[in-house]
């Protein structure tokens, strides 16, 4: 049987891990600051809806980061195409399915990493689908990958 290669990139979870942990330390900064010192004993004030606040706002991002690790978001892609899959379900796209890929990048002088997009036409549908290569793990070698999907589709429609 003839095994396909495919290069498998993970979604990107640094930004969840350094939202929460931002949104601690603001917390327990706060905390330290509001509470009180009596006698040499600490007292914390529990009736500031600020304190709610930061707790509201600490649990939806430990929610939303446990939910996307639970999903386990991958984007993998072959020879012939590529797919986006996760812990439910995997969409597969084939080469020739593909009307254009197209790929923004910024100017060398201009270098910010997050403003790549990577753009792709389907026969199928209207919109394109945009992919940022900076929402995957090792995304120099997903844009590379994509150039080469790009330059055998290209090669494919000559």
């Amino acid at each position: 049987m003839n095994e396909i290669k495919r290069n498998i990139y993970k979604y990107n979870m640094s930004f969840y891990y350094q939202s929460t942990i931002i949104y601690m330390i603001v917390f327990i900064a706060y905390i330290i600051v509001r509470g009180q010192f009596f006698e040499g004993s600490y007292i914390l004030v529990t009736k500031d809806p600020i304190i709610y606040f930061f707790i509201i706002i600490i649990l939806v991002s430990i929610t939303a980061m446990l939910f996307n690790l639970y999903k386990n978001r991958q984007l993998e892609i072959s020879v012939t195409g590529f797919a986006f899959v996760n812990r439910f379900r995997m969409k597969s796209i084939a080469l020739n399915d593909i009307k254009d890929i197209k790929l923004f990048q910024d100017n060398k002088e201009n270098a910010n990493r997050s403003l790549r997009l990577i753009r792709i036409r389907l026969k199928s549908r209207k919109r394109p689908l945009i992919i940022r290569p900076y929402d995957y793990e090792n995304e120099s070698d997903l844009i590379k990958d994509f150039e080469t999907l790009k330059s055998k589709l290209e090669s494919s429609n000559v």
